[in-house]
């Protein structure tokens, strides 16, 4: 199970997808760490269970127990905070924000990992959950630990390009069965 494996399981309408997909898990300036949990935790987002077979089992080569659970921990906060940040940002009324979320968060200040990492998973699984108000605060905390804007985009592109293969793969699954 692989990155190989989805390349080939992507129809040839998807050139660029498969492409992308390869340049992106060989050619990172992030850290092996930041890299493959941030493939993880994006194969997490998209719910895609092939996806997440061929990923996971990628990723799990490259990391340590510790941060392939930082990397699930990543991918299942961001799942909660995102909807409930997201909302309260598409409300429109400012009041919101100074409220207190009340919703258990402590992972995100003690993930088993470097903070920068988690930092770095947080954003792509908010990048792919659409959350405007998660991707500015990690963004930032991100630039404030001195991560240039080059890595965090570079965050963002595998974000993308882990979310296409599965929405594509996903859409063949479905005309299949049409």
């Amino acid at each position: 199970m692989s990155v190989d494996a989805l390349k080939e399981a992507l129809p040839a309408y998807a050139k660029d997808i498969k492409l992308n997909l390869g340049s992106v898990t060989t050619t990172s300036s992030l850290t092996d760490q930041q890299l493959w949990g941030t493939v993880l935790a994006c194969a997490l987002a998209t719910r895609s269970r092939q996806v997440i077979a061929e990923l996971s089992a990628e990723a799990a080569g490259h990391l340590s127990p510790e941060a392939f659970t930082a990397a699930k921990a990543a991918a299942a906060i961001m799942a909660m905070n995102n909807v409930y940040y997201r909302s309260t940002h598409l409300i429109g009324d400012e009041t919101y924000t100074t409220i207190p979320a009340r919703l258990r968060m402590t992972v995100i200040g003690n993930p088993g990992v470097d903070k920068l990492d988690f930092e770095v998973w947080s954003l792509a699984v908010s990048a792919i959950n659409g959350c405007g108000r998660c991707l500015e605060s990690h963004e930032q905390v991100l630039r404030k630990s001195g991560m240039p804007r080059e890595q965090i985009q570079e965050a963002l592109r595998i974000a993308a390009v882990v979310n296409a293969v599965a929405v594509t793969l996903e859409g063949e699954a479905a005309l299949a069965t049409v």
